[in-house]
């Protein structure tokens, strides 16, 4: 009998081996017309065990708008009005302590937040890509590092121990037009692994039809088409969304199985705030369900799978 990984390799899509390339004339035609979406705000969920066993859920979120740009990490998903998450504002006009540190107490835990955004360096999304650290301390351990932080953590850890850390999500909002829009970012689908370059296409584009009156005569019309690429290579190509504006594709990213899920219903049907998600989540290569199947099965307390997710709505 042969196994579960050998079995879906036959209908799904790998990403991970460059020679692969039986989706290679199926790529998506990308018009000219098509508006980048604007990033604005990313999500981390880290889960810390510490030395002590206890564990700990951090959220990282940076973001950004018209008015201000910043960074947000909460701890435990706690209720603001009893746990205040950390925050900065960025934006210049406001932002005037770009470096510096700061104690929480948390439950029963000390946490100092240490941060450096002065020397800061952004490209089009809101989170910086160098110039930049944040680390997190939690009773004397390390608990999370971001960014450049050889310096202060070279000094700190001749006497602090680390964390275990893994990154359990990812989420990034980003606004486009209703019509023709693409959006592109980077993924790591595991720990250790390769950033691998994602980018969502959504255009209208015109097929053919044939008249009823001749069978010699065409008429064409317009219907939207949804892309997906993972390094530049084609793994979803969707026509008639009106229609197939939900579905599923497995496919293999670093050896992983990866279910990408997307539904579009409400970017077409909800004039007022119509969004679009797409979903990716890893699963171990014994696993045959989806991962939305997963909650009516018993879970493997142990068992860590990665779930990235980006949300796209109607900018105005």
């Amino acid at each position: 009998m042969r196994d579960l990984v050998s079995c879906f390799s036959e209908n799904s899509i790998n990403i991970s081996n460059p020679s692969c390339s039986s989706y290679s004339s199926n790529t998506c035609i990308t018009p000219n017309t098509l508006s980048p979406s604007i990033q604005t705000s990313i999500s981390s969920i880290y889960k810390l065990v510490l030395s002590t066993l206890k564990q700990i859920l951090i959220t990282v979120t940076w973001c950004k708008n018209h008015s201000n740009q910043g960074l947000t990490i909460a701890f435990n998903n706690q209720d603001p009005s009893i746990l205040p998450p950390f925050r900065l504002n960025t934006n210049s006009r406001f932002f005037r302590k770009k470096k510096g540190s700061k104690l929480i107490d948390f439950e029963d835990s000390k946490i100092t937040v240490l941060w450096d955004l002065s020397n800061a360096k952004y490209e089009t999304a809101p989170e910086p890509v160098e110039g930049y650290y944040v680390v997190v301390v939690i009773d004397s351990e390390i608990g999370l590092i971001l960014g450049d932080s050889e310096t202060i953590t070279k000094r700190m850890k001749e006497n602090v121990s680390m964390a275990k850390i893994t990154l359990l999500s990812r989420r990034e909002h980003c606004a486009g037009c209703s019509g023709n829009t693409m959006y592109s970012t980077k993924a790591q689908f595991c720990d250790g692994g390769s950033f691998h370059e994602v980018m969502i296409k959504c255009s209208v584009e015109k097929e053919g039809s044939f008249n009823s009156k001749s069978s010699s005569s065409s008429s064409s019309s317009s219907s939207p088409v949804l892309c997906v690429n993972i390094d530049k290579k084609n793994v979803i190509r969707v026509k008639r969304l009106q229609w197939n504006f939900r579905g599923n594709q497995t496919i293999f990213v670093d050896g992983l199985l990866v279910d990408l899920l997307w539904d579009v219903h409400d970017w077409f049907f909800n004039s007022v705030s119509g969004g679009a998600v797409f979903m990716f989540r890893t699963r171990s290569g014994l696993d045959s369900r989806l991962w939305l199947e997963e909650k009516n099965s018993q879970k493997d307390k142990d068992k860590i799978e990665f779930s990235f997710f980006i949300y796209a709505c109607k900018s105005s």
